[in-house]
């Protein structure tokens, strides 16, 4: 067990999955610019060579701002050596055997080498296609955990999950693994994931020999994975296939170490590398930015609810942490969730308060260049009555719009069903009654606090979510950074 996690970094070889993504990304950063005497990086990303591999790593990763300190820090040509000398890119893709390495000779290679395995990847759209999710999010992790098995070295698997894969469940929420044979929906019916996959092949199986056209597949496969998710108590398929994925993991371990982080919304960097970046429309961003361009003026929102956010360096952090202090563990199967509800909760009633405060004093502008105006956001608290809600105020009326501009209508038509489109897939989380429980990671995070301090070190790696102030958080980093970061661009 070791707490020093800048000494633990040097020296190690780190495979990551997923290395594009928005979490690695920050975790990688973060190794960097801490442990540059960090061995090797190897970074696996989906392309069709591992030079097609390096290009997609440089645009989407390295040139982006989130290196920008570290450019600063260094100056182009030391980062550029530091990155040629310690980043291997790997293309690759978890769904498939052996992760997709075509390159024999740099697969035996890194099974010689890999110190701790860390799978961040994964498709994290709610409604994915059934055939996909199950194979990136279920059987993608148990090929990253073969795969681990087979790394000489292999002290450590570190999966990165979500929080979420507890289900509606409302309560205190336990920060346990998964028992496969426990899981039971509400009529009995026992979860079988190997049934789960041939039940997939054989609708997709079906879908073709009825010449179905690939976009037919796709709207069938999503909505058939809805349908597998909800059955058994889901709600919906990225949550579903993401427990199955923990479940496949804590089956088949055997000796080796695994840590599981579940973190909850994840948000912009509080302060590392720098405040506030972000990358993306990420869950209630979505909800933020349509209310500041003044297309949202209501939405389905229970006001006590609690919105569990945690922001991107803080999840870094407890990686890190967790990493460092497990690797090499006997009988080592822990789960960290990592959260704000337990200890540091706020409510979409203050978020509503905080948004409009911000979007009243920082009006963005329409694209002829007026500002908007908001108005402070109607919360309605049940699906049914913001249905009946959406039917008077806006669907009523817009019968009559039908009947004098039909191209007006459309329009507008367009613009309600994409609403009840977010509302429907946010449903689950905005109406959400879950407190996430997270004493492993609280003890993890005050360990690494006492070590630190005994050691008179910088706190380098925080992820205690009491130390954020939502309100400044929100009007000072997080919606400044989602207008530079992502509106912007």
């Amino acid at each position: 067990m070791q707490f020093n996690c800048v000494h633990f970094l040097q020296n190690k070889t780190i495979l990551v999955t997923g290395a594009t993504g928005f979490l690695a990304k920050v975790f990688v950063e973060k190794i960097l610019r801490v442990q540059p005497n960090v061995n090797k990086l190897y970074l696996v990303v989906r392309a069709s060579d591992n030079e097609a591999a390096k290009k997609r790593l440089r645009t989407e990763a390295f040139e982006k701002d989130l290196f920008k300190v570290l450019r600063e820090n260094l100056g182009d040509e030391k980062l550029n050596t530091l990155l040629s000398e310690k980043v291997v890119p790997v293309a690759g893709d978890i769904a498939m055997d052996h992760l997709g390495m075509k390159d024999s000779k740099l697969r035996e290679c890194i099974q010689q080498e890999i110190d701790i395995v860390v799978n961040v990847a994964a498709t994290t759209n709610f409604d994915e296609r059934y055939d996909v999710s199950l194979g990136i999010n279920t059987f993608g992790a148990l090929n990253v955990l073969n795969f681990a098995k087979k790394c000489v070295k292999a002290q450590l698997l570190l999966h990165v999950s979500t929080a979420y894969v507890c289900g509606e469940k409302p309560g205190l929420l336990p920060e346990k693994p998964f028992i496969m044979e426990e899981i039971r929906n509400e009529n009995g019916l026992q979860l079988d994931i190997n049934l789960e996959r041939k039940l997939m092949k054989q609708r997709l199986k079906e879908l073709n020999e009825q010449d179905c056209s690939e976009e037919d597949i796709t709207l069938s496969m999503k909505k058939f994975g809805m349908e597998r998710a909800k059955l058994h108590g889901w709600p919906n398929t990225y949550v579903f296939t993401k427990s199955m994925g923990e479940m496949l993991l804590g089956n088949h371990k055997e000796n080796l170490p695994l840590v599981i982080i579940r973190p909850t919304m994840i948000t912009s960097t509080l302060s590392e590398p720098f405040p506030g970046w972000i990358e993306g429309l990420r869950t209630v961003d979505s909800v933020i930015i349509a209310y500041g361009k003044g297309v949202l003026k209501c939405f389905l929102v229970d006001v006590n609810s609690v919105c569990d956010m945690i922001p991107a360096d803080m999840v870094a952090n407890a990686m890190i942490t967790a990493a460092a202090t497990h690797a090499g563990g006997s009988n080592v199967h822990m789960v960290y969730q990592v959260g704000s509800s337990n200890q540091n909760p706020i409510t979409y009633g203050e978020i509503r308060e905080i948004l409009f405060c911000f979007f009243t004093k920082n009006s963005l502008r329409s694209r002829n260049g007026s500002l908007i105006t908001v108005t402070k956001m109607k919360l309605i608290p049940t699906m049914a009555l913001f249905s009946l809600y959406m039917t008077l105020r806006y669907k009523l009326p817009l019968q009559l719009l039908k009947l004098v501009d039909i191209i007006k209508y459309k329009n507008k038509n367009r613009k309600i069903d994409s609403v009840m489109r977010l509302v429907k897939l946010y449903e689950p989380y905005v109406l959400f009654k879950g407190i996430f429980d997270d004493r492993n990671t609280k003890n993890l995070c005050t360990n690494k606090k006492e070590e630190e301090s005994k050691n008179s070190e910088t706190l380098m790696f925080d992820f205690d979510p009491k130390v954020i102030n939502w309100r400044n958080y929100l009007i000072n980093v997080h919606i400044p950074g989602l207008i530079t970061h992502v509106l912007k661009k």
